[in-house]
């Protein structure tokens, strides 16, 4: 029975990614559409009608989603891409050419088996909690994940035997790397605060007040932060499709093309489930407390959660595509001048507050 409640988390959990992953997709089209005053994508399945009247309600739905894009988007958009041709640079290895996007992915992925999706409850005798894998250090391997994955980018702009690909990638690992700092010194400082790096126990921590009352500037760097480790505008740098065609996916098409695209949006998703765990309370609505312990409960709760995910993916890419692109040197600066003396600071401040009302 362990085994069957372990299969049923493991596909619940990769449903969310996927839909969070498919949610932002269209979200980026039609989102941009409307930022842009354009109407976006809109034509396939908008036009299907027929006289049987059993299949009409079904048709009326088709030209509802087919109007608002999503066909569009979720559908024709990815068979087209899994029906590409499979394209590989001459001179460069297969092998590595094949293991890069999966390198970026796979992380990724792997990140969100240590996410709590809703409180603990009892069903039918048995103690679940919506986790796949009950790490007590939670953030650390949130972490470790995010900087395994720019070795799939580095590798892929040097396997695409491309210049443009190549100085993607280089901008990939510089910029993760630097940024990756920041984070690193925001996530120490919220660990202070919690006294725990288990994602349960800081989200139940958060109960009467969320993390965002007492470090709202830990909230700004990491929201600025993680933009930067997703590689979104204004920091999409390694892309930049102005200067380098497609970045460090350049020489990339097909399903190889698709898994950069999604595990992008699932860092997107990813970055927006870490700041409402550190920040927004998780599950947890102010002056309202839930019953523990039922299924009813857990259900609300995991709504609430992703309420507040699907916010923070939205004003990512609201964001993306309000801002300009930086220069590269802005982007640096940044980093390094900015966000890492103000992040080093917030530590030791927090640090040294805590330490005195210890005494």
């Amino acid at each position: 029975m362990e085994f069957f409640i372990l299969f049923v988390k493991v596909f619940i959990v990769f449903n969310i990614i996927m839909g969070l992953s498919s949610m932002c997709t269209w979200i980026e089209r039609k989102g941009s559409a409307l930022i842009q005053d354009r109407i976006g994508a809109n034509r396939a399945g908008s036009y299907f009608y027929t006289d049987k009247l059993l299949l009409k309600p079904i048709f009326f739905f088709v030209r509802i989603f087919g109007i608002l894009g999503v066909i569009n988007t979720l559908v024709c958009d990815a068979v087209k891409a899994l029906l590409k041709e499979d394209y590989v640079p001459s001179g460069t290895s297969n092998f590595m050419h094949c293991l890069a996007p999966f390198m970026a992915v796979l992380p990724v992925f792997l990140a969100f088996s240590v996410i709590p999706f809703a409180p603990d409850f009892t069903l039918a005798g048995y103690y679940i909690r919506p986790q796949i894998a009950t790490v007590n250090a939670g953030v650390l391997f949130i972490f470790a994940m995010g900087s395994v994955s720019v070795y799939g980018v580095a590798l892929a702009g040097w396997a695409g035997n491309n210049k443009f690909s190549l100085l993607g990638g280089l901008r990939a690992a510089a910029q993760m790397i630097s940024y990756e700092l920041a984070m690193g010194l925001t996530l120490v400082t919220m660990i202070l605060i919690y006294g725990t790096l288990d994602l349960y126990e800081i989200i139940e921590s958060q109960k009467k007040y969320w993390g965002i009352i007492f470090q709202f500037p830990a909230f700004i760097v990491l929201f600025i932060v993680g933009m930067a480790e997703t590689k979104r505008g204004p920091f999409d740098l390694p892309e930049a499709e102005s200067e380098l065609v497609a970045g460090y996916f350049t020489e990339y098409s097909g399903m190889k093309f698709l898994l950069f695209w999604m595990g992008e949006f699932a860092e997107i998703a990813l970055f927006a489930i870490l700041l409402t765990i550190l920040f927004l309370g998780g599950w947890h609505l102010p002056f309202i407390e839930l019953p523990e312990g039922t299924w009813l409960s857990a259900l609300i709760g995991h709504l609430v959660f992703m309420g507040k995910v699907v916010f923070f993916c939205v004003l990512q890419i609201v964001i993306r595509w309000t801002l300009p692109r930086f220069k590269f040197d802005q982007l640096m600066s940044l980093g390094w001048k900015v966000l890492l003396p103000f992040s080093l600071f917030n530590l030791v401040l927090t640090a040294a507050f805590i330490l005195w009302m210890g005494k």
